[in-house]
């Protein structure tokens, strides 16, 4: 199977699961618990249909969007995600220069395994910085000065993962970084001697967002104990409220889900929030971030930029985002499996056929913009 045999999410997913250790596509694919949410993150979109329109003159579509105040060519992006590095050598750098070279924002995490002055230097794209709140004021301080020094466009603020998720897969196969692998661990990675090979001819692998800051064990730490042991639960309003008023620009809520909850954020000064239950990797039992959309978008009424991540694997799945009122959709999974996969062309392969598949399906609805696109465009199935 090669890149070009890829035309949809679950070729990209199999051509990653081929070419990736055990362990590490696991850490990718998985989720908590049962995974429940999960998989109900893309059930979700299939419960609502779409009522197209005709006739309606849609030579040239605009898929262009302004979120939190970042001009986009996409109404979707790269959403944070953690250990790049380990999917492809490349990693932060490949997304980046994929998302700059479609016109789209990426976002960099706390746990990303780039600084990220580097990726600010060469990569010329709206950076969201996925902010992590550690027991540690004094390092949260440093790491939101650092940010702003970088010159960060948008801070996200992590507000779903005050402990670590119960990510059983995991602990079957002793994922943790650096690795400390069961028996059946060390022979997936034995399997895939590219991968290794790859992985020990290139740049040291690191986190530099968390270096001389966090000690992530000494021998290992699994990225949930990480979650438990460094970051902190007693995270309230008051903390956020301070950080809204140290960053002092755009600044957004990733994984909210209460109409309630996105009242608040605007109430005390935050420009936007993410609907999210983090790909379905904390609180199984969740609801999908598609299902609460709605709720959310009319709690935030123009007071809020509201995003949504979670499950999202076609153009359609966007288009339907979208018209429940979302500024934008963030992808994970969906460029993950790519970099894994072929490294920058990979990514640069599937945001093309997400953005040609969000075109063809604009064309189709009978709308030439995003601001064309409504409910009156959807029908949620009878449960």
């Amino acid at each position: 199977m090669r890149l070009n045999d890829c035309h949809n999410l679950r070729d990209f997913r199999e051509l990653a699961r081929r070419r990736l250790p055990g362990p590490i596509f696991n850490y990718i694919d998985g989720g908590a618990d049962d995974e429940s949410t999960t998989r109900r993150n893309t059930a979700a979109f299939e419960a609502c249909d779409l009522v197209p329109s005709v006739l309606r003159g849609v030579k040239e579509v605009d898929l262009s969007v302004t979120v939190m105040g970042q001009k986009l060519a996409l109404p979707f992006y790269c959403s944070p995600t953690a250990l790049q590095r380990l999917f492809h050598h490349r990693g932060e750098h490949a997304v980046a220069a994929a998302a700059a070279g479609c016109g789209t924002m990426f976002g960099v995490s706390s746990l990303g395994t780039v600084s990220l002055e580097e990726l600010r230097r060469k990569h010329a794209t709206p950076q969201v910085y996925q902010f992590y709140f550690h027991k540690d004021r004094g390092l949260n301080r440093a790491m939101l000065e650092r940010a702003k020094a970088a010159g960060v466009n948008v801070m996200m603020l992590t507000v779903d993962s005050i402990t670590g998720g119960n990510r059983e897969r995991d602990k079957r196969t002793g994922f943790s970084i650096p690795f400390r692998l069961t028996l059946t661990g060390m022979v997936q990675f034995a399997l895939k001697p590219m991968w290794g090979i790859n992985y020990l001819a290139h740049e040291r692998f690191r986190l530099p967002q968390l270096d001389g800051h966090v000690d992530m064990g000494g021998g290992s730490m699994s990225i949930g104990r990480y979650f438990t042991e460094m970051l902190d639960p007693s995270m309230n309003w008051d903390d956020v409220a301070e950080m809204v008023k140290l960053w002092n620009g755009p600044f957004c809520l990733k994984g909210v889900m209460s109409p309630a909850d996105a009242r608040r954020a605007a109430d005390i000064g935050c420009n936007g929030v993410i609907v999210s239950n983090h790909g379905g990797r904390q609180l199984d039992g969740s609801r999908s971030a598609f299902d609460g959309l709605a709720e959310v978008v009319d709690a935030a009424g123009d007071r809020l930029d509201v995003m949504m991540d979670g499950g999202v694997m076609r153009g359609t799945h966007v288009l339907k985002a979208l018209s429940l009122g979302a500024k934008a959709v963030g992808i994970g999974r969906a460029y993950l499996y790519p970099l894994a996969a072929a490294g920058q062309p990979g990514v640069e392969r599937a945001l093309h056929l997400l953005r040609d598949e969000l075109e063809r399906s604009m064309k189709l609805m009978g709308c030439t913009s995003v601001a064309q696109l409504s409910r009156a465009n959807l029908r949620l199935r009878p449960a």
